[in-house]
């Protein structure tokens, strides 16, 4: 089974972590990966409207691609109830004594 092309083009972007679409480009190249520029720009496309990665405006004519890290906040509060929680379900055994 072949490997679809937006997840071949993921990975050279998570491999590197950012590079450029002219940099990702070759590289796709350089494996053999020929794209017509407008398939190439709707993978991007795709992969940004999927939340997988990010593109900006370097110059007119390049962009920076990188991969979107969502970093998960930890809430105080609930991190506190499930405390209380485990707590409560380990005292609701009886000859438990912590």
């Amino acid at each position: 089974m072949a490997i679809p092309i937006r997840n071949r083009v993921f990975d050279k972007i998570k491999e590197a972590g950012s590079l450029t679409d002219v940099e990702l480009y070759k590289s796709l190249t350089k494996d053999d990966t020929a794209l017509a520029e407008d398939r190439f720009n709707k993978i991007l496309l795709d992969l940004e409207i999927l939340g997988l990665i990010k593109v900006s405006w370097i110059t007119k004519d390049e962009k920076r691609i990188e991969v979107f890290v969502v970093k998960e906040e930890k809430d105080a509060v609930d991190e506190e109830n499930k405390k209380v929680m485990e707590k409560d379900y380990e005292a609701s055994f009886p000859g438990f004594d912590k």
